[in-house]
């Protein structure tokens, strides 16, 4: 699976939330172990319910099957473990020994049970007597711990608070590794069948890939670590390129949301990129003071254009795409070649910061705006100042027509302005808007334009004809940070970094979506400062439409039109979220078992899982994905009747309800 995608897929209903989950080595087997201590075992061939396993007290925390898949073995909570028999539903031992949470469980090869626990543990129990042949390690400065074990039966790797990775040895209990790298506790760690090689999983962002022998492991970055700042898209490589407070840009597959490449080189905030023309480079600005331009292919970095003396605030390729034109805080605008790198002019003028600035779809002039209150056009040729547009208060962005007639301005005078292009001339001010305006956009076919504010929360639609305000767009509860028109503007997306996002039809003005994403986190500059960021990018068609956040995630979004109704569905997500491996690439790593591969590439990871388990393992990732994630977005499941000897089981495709659980936010229409 390459990138997480969701399909019209069935889920499982359970009496109560979902905690762990696990196939049977030959897949016709799942069972899933529930917070009220039971464990619903199915028949992957239909998924009917085969058994309810009642025993534990408390949740069950981790599930594992014997290697013939005719025993469960259970951890919980209570601190118990537990075997059970697959055939029969039966009990078939009771281990007690933890003082605490027992935290994973699995068989060693030759049939021994391991468990580790919240008491720093990790016990060997045997199968025969049910006594605890061993203990591996222990102490208070183990906590949390998880295992795995080596396909040979004579090693276990242990993670836990401490942030290391340990081998110990199982017939002598010694520790004969610690390999360390993570910041912070790990999750999860697995062996390759071969044993010479360990994944772990830490809530660090990262998944690292360890050389048994040398203990070596490469840092596998997987998210922006800070707020994105802006994202384009590439329709000949449909691909996705964001930038971000971290210092560094990120190419993604816009299909599949696989991480392909990061671009580094900034040493501050990078606040804009562009596409050129070709779409074979990348330009990108940053409050390092630098325009960087990069090749899209390879990733390296072909100039670095100097001579700013400030942050540079903004920047775009011309149309014919020989020339990028940049904004600084420095008061002035730079037009540079692609070519050379050299800058062929220094366009003076301005008498404040200068926060954007766009070419004319001719690309013989050039617009720039900021906080000096007007807008100017300069000859692209000469690098003369044409004119210059005044009567706002500062200015916080600036767009052409798209036939290169009109110039739209939008202010934190709370109106909007047209201007005719030969004339120079205002030709029409909007006012409507309670607060300052932030971003401007036209229809792509010029007929109207969309207008956002930051504090009134609304959206206003302009004829640019007749200045008529055809719709108010009101819904959004917190600020707005971005709007954009679909290809065929027919749908209007708007986005607030605080984690609301709304899709409109244009024609009613009426909200068809709504979205609210609870793992956004607010960094965008406020209203006082000019949105330098526009983290919102649609592709294509009307089908898909990218966002990206303050927290550092980007995430791509399907629209399903049926009949007059719409439905918005997520692609795929970045995230830096826990267990999140977005980007890790297994596909080289030799030796990893179809069960490790999908639990990884169902974190993000890229790769192909096996043919034969492919179909199984996205159906019921997804419905492990949907029930476990239900509690925090309060939704209620379908109830089991607990008087029933086999568990209730409800067919149904995605719902809102459903696509609310799976991307841990509220979906309304």
């Amino acid at each position: 699976m390459k990138g997480v995608q969701f399909g019209e897929l069935p889920y499982l209903t359970f009496n109560s939330y979902l905690r762990t989950c696990a196939y049977s080595p030959d897949g016709t087997s799942f069972s899933a172990g529930l917070y009220d201590g039971n464990i619903n075992v199915y028949a992957t061939s239909n998924w009917e319910g085969t058994w309810i396993l009642s025993g534990h007290s408390k949740e069950v925390t981790s599930i594992a099957y014997s290697p013939n898949g005719d025993r469960i073995v259970s951890g919980s909570d209570d601190s118990t473990v537990r075997v059970w028999d697959v055939t029969t539903g039966g009990s078939l031992y009771i281990f007690i020994g933890h003082n605490r949470i027992v935290k994973s469980v699995a068989y060693l090869p030759q049939g021994i049970v391991v468990s580790s626990g919240s008491d720093g543990a990790a016990r060997l129990w045997d199968m025969d007597t049910g006594d605890c042949h061993r203990t591996i390690f222990g102490g208070d400065r183990f906590i949390d711990v998880v295992v795995a074990f080596s396909s040979q039966g004579d090693q276990i790797a242990s993670g836990g608070n401490d942030m290391t990775i340990r081998l110990w040895d199982v017939e002598t209990g010694e520790c004969r590794q610690i390999m360390t790298g993570h910041i912070k506790y790990v999750k999860k760690v697995l062996y390759s069948p071969k044993g010479d090689c360990i994944a772990s999983v830490s809530v660090d962002n990262s998944v690292r890939l360890w050389n048994v022998g040398s203990g070596s492991s490469p840092k596998i970055s997987i998210h922006h670590s800070g707020g994105v700042m802006n994202l384009k898209y590439s329709p000949k490589r449909n691909q996705v390129a964001s930038c971000s407070k971290d210092s560094t840009l990120r190419l993604w597959d816009a299909a599949t949301g696989i991480y392909t490449r990061t671009l580094t080189g900034h040493s501050g905030y990078v606040n804009r990129i562009a596409y050129s023309p070709q779409e074979d480079q990348l330009a990108s600005c940053s409050d390092d003071k630098t325009v960087r331009l990069w090749d899209v292919e390879s990733g390296a970095c072909l100039h670095t254009l100097t001579g700013h003396t400030e942050g540079v605030t903004g920047l775009t390729f011309s149309p014919q795409g020989d020339q990028i034109a940049s904004s600084s805080r420095d008061k002035t605008v730079r037009l540079w070649n692609v070519k050379t790198g050299e800058c062929q002019h220094v366009l003076i003028g301005h008498s404040d910061s200068v926060w954007v600035v766009k070419y004319s779809p001719q690309g013989d002039q050039v617009a720039s705006a900021g906080w000096d209150r007007t807008v100017r056009l300069w000859d692209v040729e000469t690098g003369a100042c044409q004119h210059t547009l005044t009567g706002h208060w500062y200015i916080q962005w600036i767009e052409y027509s798209p036939n290169g007639d009109q110039i739209a301005s939008a202010s934190g005078d709370m109106t909007v302005r047209l201007w005719d292009i030969k004339t120079r001339m205002c030709t029409h001010i909007f006012i409507g808007h309670q607060d300052g305006v932030t971003r401007v956009v036209y229809s792509p076919r010029g007929h109207q334009i969309a207008s956002a504010s930051y504090e009134d929360k609304t959206v206003r639609l302009w004829d640019t004809g007749s200045g008529e305000c055809h719709h108010t767009l009101v819904g959004h509860e917190k600020e707005i940070d971005a709007i954009a028109y679909s290809p065929s503007g027919n749908l209007i997306v708007s986005w607030g970094d605080s984690g609301e996002a709304r899709l409109w039809d244009v024609e009613t003005g009426e909200s068809i979506w709504r979205l609210i994403y609870n793992g956004s986190r607010r960094s965008l500059p406020v209203i006082m400062l000019p949105l330098l960021s526009h983290p919102l990018v649609w592709m294509s068609t009307d089908d898909s439409f990218i966002i990206g956040n303050g927290g550092g995630t980007v995430m791509a979004w399907d629209v399903i039109k049926k009949g007059d109704r719409h439905r918005v569905r997520m692609r795929w997500r970045s995230t830096n979220g826990q267990l999140s491996v977005a980007g890790a690439r297994v596909q080289d790593v030799q030796g990893l078992s179809d069960l490790n591969r999908r639990l990884l590439k169902q974190r993000g990871a890229t790769g192909e899982p096996s043919l034969r388990l492919r179909e199984t393992s996205k159906k019921v990732m997804t419905m492990a994905s949907v029930v476990s994630k239900l509690k925090s977005s309060s939704s209620n499941t379908e109830m089991l009747n607990p008087s029933r000897t086999s568990p209730a089981i409800s067919f149904t495709s995605h719902s809102e309800q459903t696509e609310q659980a799976m991307e841990t936010g509220t979906f309304e229409n």
